[in-house]
């Protein structure tokens, strides 16, 4: 068969958007209510986040959620939202309430901490109808009552150099399970982890400060360029 070509089409003013590794294309992606995800921006910067090509975001950071938070990503962001709920210094009755008021405002599904024990996420899982992300860290975990037991519809790995060996052994344990891995740096890394079993994968944009710190370049060489020097 012909191979088809794809039309791009790109706008002078959104010419800077923050476009994740054509390498993630390769992934399954989940399919959650209808909407298929493949790539996932792991960003809280609203600036950012609107202006990616992923197909969904992760919105998780290291200090207490805040519902402010939550709703301001929701409401800038034109993709589905993995809203970070807590589970591990914040626990409780105050993550249920942040997890339900998340789905009421429209995130696609929540994310729970590592720490997260088994039975707040099965009784979560009763209390709230969007899938419940829990995140593995560790190849030390019992691996098979995190994701077959706790009552989570995904997991997310996010184990730094062990990631694609997590991944290997939820693969033993679970062939079809939905998998979200860490993409890592380069096009290899996001490779490896797709070839581990990951279904979708997370990618770390560059920073606002990196991304302005090219464009100010960009704009001291015009200056050059005008001023004849």
């Amino acid at each position: 068969m012909k191979e088809r070509i794809v039309p791009r089409i790109n706008t002078n003013l959104r010419s800077h958007t923050v476009i994740v590794p054509d390498a993630i294309n390769q992934a399954t992606g989940i399919i959650i209510n209808g909407q298929r995800v493949k790539s996932i921006l792991f960003s809280t910067d609203v600036a950012i986040i609107a202006n990616c090509n992923a197909d969904a975001v992760i919105a998780v950071y290291p200090f207490t959620p805040s519902l402010q938070i939550t709703n301001a990503i929701i409401d800038v962001s034109q993709k589905p939202v993995f809203a970070g709920i807590g589970g591990g210094t914040t626990a409780g009755a105050r993550v249920r309430e942040i997890a339900l008021d998340a789905e009421l405002h429209g995130a696609i599904a929540v994310v729970l901490n590592a720490p997260t024990k088994t039975e707040f996420v099965k009784s979560l899982s009763e209390y709230i109808d969007i899938p419940i992300v829990l995140s593995i860290i560790s190849i030390n975990e019992n691996l098979e009552e995190r994701m077959l037991e706790s009552g989570a519809n995904i997991v997310n790995v996010s184990g730094g150099k062990n990631t694609v060996e997590i991944i290997k052994e939820l693969r033993k344990i679970d062939p079809s399970f939905p998998i979200i891995a860490t993409g890592g740096p380069n096009k290899a890394t996001v490779e490896a982890v797709i070839e581990a079993g990951a279904n979708a994968v997370t990618y770390t944009p560059p920073t606002n400060g990196e991304i302005f710190r090219h464009i100010m370049e960009e704009y001291r060489k015009r200056c050059e360029i005008t001023n004849g020097l």
